[in-house]
């Protein structure tokens, strides 16, 4: 490859860190694609005629079903995807190869790959997170009215239903589809024809080769189009975000799986047993995507650092831009599909869920808005009234609802039998009514409006 310049081959150890080919490898096939734009464009321009043209895409074919077939070859003297495919061409059609690198260079041939190649990734994540959210909103709507306890601190809190839960969740990875959609359409120009960084000399037509791989148009510095990684960052970035949602969902689950809770039960396919304790049911899934948040971070945070401080345009550092978005993307893939399972195939114990929901008093805040919106009580002073109340159902080992009237009312003379109609998790959650609340007819309704941006039925 460098034969006019360098009068020796390089050592052994150059060979090794300088190939891309064993990890860069899976972009054989945007690498095809866009060596077929660039060849059809150059003949367009009169650049290449149009019978090299015709056996370059017909040999590039021929490469593509090697592949599909066999897996791509590593060859390190070949260093990465682009060479190992020109030069298997070179193999199959001589000479006519050797036209196709014709006004580009590998600097904007590896951006305009690794562009297509994040963007397909993007749209396989984006197919992920509608399955996770029809599961979601699946299960929410069963589960629509089944009281469960709402912590803060991991303190019980108030009532709320199973359903508002989850639909925390279809919230949350809604905004993440929404933040991989803005990476997607950031990432759709096409640098092909930058060239090496200053553009070339030839009369290419970069729209037409943008066009052609389903850019909106092409980029407009050449020197920022061969050293941008924004596109990479970008996802990564997004998927550290998810990431974090996915963890926060899988801790959820562990939590609950634990016999302390009993909230829910894991299937065998979701879970693993011990190999000394033959009870344990144990759910690894969830702790792995947990822990799989921590290596997408590492990814996110290795890619940063890789391009702090790089001048432009190209340094070779950024060969090292793939290795973390492709590690990310396969375990992002993993816990997606995971938690889309556990979702679809968990049993929640609904009437350890509503036990769990009755317990801590977690019908205060009812009591002290009662005072306010019937005994017409200021806030801070019903408040003082509720903490007391909670001090004696707390002494007697008694739930709120179960506390006399008398009892209340030696507490301060307002309260009178109406309250209780107020203490009850049932009338909690009824009573929560405000857009977004916990109330099963906002929950229904916040279904109905999700099912409908799913496509699903009513």
């Amino acid at each position: 490859m460098w034969g006019g310049r360098f009068a020796e081959g390089p050592a052994a150890v150059m060979r090794e860190i300088n190939a891309s080919i064993p990890f860069d490898k899976r972009l054989w096939q945007q690498d095809i694609a866009g060596s077929k734009a660039h060849v059809a464009m150059l003949a367009a321009q009169k650049i290449v005629t149009d019978a090299d043209a015709a056996e370059i895409t017909r040999g590039l074919d021929a490469v593509a079903a090697e592949y599909a077939e066999k897996g791509v070859p590593v060859d390190l003297a070949l260093e990465d995807i682009h060479m190992a495919t020109e030069g298997r061409l070179a193999e199959l059609i001589g000479a006519p190869a050797g036209r196709l690198h014709t006004a580009r260079s590998r600097n904007d041939q590896v951006a305009t790959d690794f562009k297509l190649w994040v963007r397909d990734a993007i749209d396989a994540v984006d197919a992920g997170l509608q399955a996770l959210q029809v599961a979601l909103v699946t299960r929410a709507d069963e589960h629509a009215a089944s009281v469960m306890p709402g912590f803060t601190h991991l303190q019980v809190a108030q009532p709320v239903t199973l359903g508002h839960h989850l639909m925390a969740y279809y919230e949350m990875i809604g905004r993440d589809r929404s933040r991989f959609a803005d990476a997607r359409k950031r990432l759709n120009r096409c640098p092909l024809g930058a060239a090496a960084l200053a553009g070339t000399g030839f009369p290419i037509d970069r729209h037409r080769t943008a066009e052609a791989l389903g850019f909106e148009g092409p980029t407009d510095n050449s020197l920022d189009s061969v050293s941008d990684r924004d596109f990479a960052l970008d996802y990564l970035m997004a998927a550290t975000q998810l990431s974090l949602h996915l963890s926060r969902l899988a801790e959820e689950f562990i939590i609950w799986a634990s016999q302390p809770y009993g909230f829910v039960k894991l299937p065998d396919s979701y879970s693993t047993g011990s190999s000394i304790m033959p009870q344990k049911r144990n759910p690894d899934a969830a702790e792995l995507v947990r822990g799989h948040s921590g290596r997408i971070a590492g990814c996110m945070t290795a890619l940063v650092m890789t391009m702090k401080g790089l001048p432009l345009a190209y340094s070779k550092d950024m060969q090292d831009d793939k290795p973390p978005v492709f590690e990310a993307h396969d375990l992002l893939a993993l816990s997606i599909a995971a938690m889309t399972g556990m979702i679809e195939t968990a049993t929640f114990v609904a009437p350890r869920l509503r036990q769990a929901a009755e317990q801590g008093f977690s019908t205060a805040t009812d009591l002290a808005d009662w005072l306010v919106r019937v005994a017409d009580i200021p806030f801070r002073e019903a408040h003082h009234i509720t903490g007391t109340a909670v001090k004696l159902a707390e002494r007697e080992g008694l739930a709120l609802d179960k506390l006399p009237i008398e009892a209340l009312k030696s507490i301060d003379e307002r309260i009178d039998e109406r309250v209780y109609q107020a203490l009850s998790v049932d009338a909690s959650v009824e009573s929560r009514s405000s857009h977004g609340g916990t109330a099963p007819s906002q929950v229904r309704l916040r279904i109905a409006e999700a099912k409908a941006r799913l496509g699903l039925a009513a």
